[in-house]
């Protein structure tokens, strides 16, 4: 890949995670061309790649859109999220070091401060929880684990509804990371991955509530 591909890549795929481009809308390769800068060839690569990645979907007349997922889809990512971040999780606990664990320290910490703000900061949370698992990724140390949640971590249905969490889901996701953090200083797999796999599944209900919110706020103001 080139690195005009790459720069298209990685643009887009902010503009879809960030919803500046929203579930269902249509993305033309020359504007997206002329937003990234480059020509339309990296723009055709970027979009093969974020088509792999799930994250657009091409019509039978080879239109491109950003994919809009279902309830049934994202359970189904995070079902797979809790066996593979389990199994992450196991990895990490039983290769840390004193270091690695400072570090995941430092991301739960960022986190915490910014759920703790009068107003909390959603994206310093979401910045903050995307450090903390990578971190945990990173020391799990498996190349193939890595690829498989590369797809599933940051789904942009998750982002979006994240905006909507209560502060109650957001110290409950806060304080399973300090639960998970006991368990990595103990060097304990089965426990790191117990907590892991429950704090994905919880996750996975903290959206399927606000997935629900949403559609009945939407229901309510068609209704008007």
């Amino acid at each position: 890949m080139s690195r005009a591909s790459d720069r298209a890549y990685e643009a887009i795929r902010s503009m879809i995670l960030s919803g500046e481009l929203p579930a269902g809308a249509q993305l033309a390769e020359e504007a997206l061309a002329e937003r990234c800068g480059v020509s339309r060839t990296p723009v055709r690569e970027a979009l093969r790649r974020l088509e792999s990645d799930l994250l657009v979907t091409r019509t039978d007349t080879q239109r491109s859109f950003v994919a809009d997922w279902s309830i049934d889809d994202v359970a189904d990512a995070f079902e797979l999220r809790a066996m593979l971040e389990g199994k992450a999780a196991r990895r990490a606990a039983e290769r840390m070091s004193d270091e690695a664990l400072e570090r995941i320290r430092a991301a739960n910490r960022r986190l915490g401060e910014a759920i703790r703000k009068p107003v909390p900061d959603v994206a310093g949370f979401l910045e903050g929880n995307r450090d903390f698992h990578a971190a945990i990724l990173d020391v799990a140390g498996s190349r193939r684990l890595a690829a498989l949640l590369a797809t599933l971590i940051e789904q942009p249905v998750v982002w979006r509804t994240a905006h909507h969490y209560g502060r109650e889901a957001l110290h409950r996701s806060y304080g399973e990371h300090e639960e998970l953090i006991a368990a990595f200083a103990r060097r304990d797999g089965a426990w790191a991955e117990a907590i892991m796999t429950g704090h994905i599944l919880r996750a996975y209900h903290a959206y399927a509530d606000a997935h629900r919110g949403l559609a009945e706020q939407s229901q309510r103001e068609a209704a008007e």
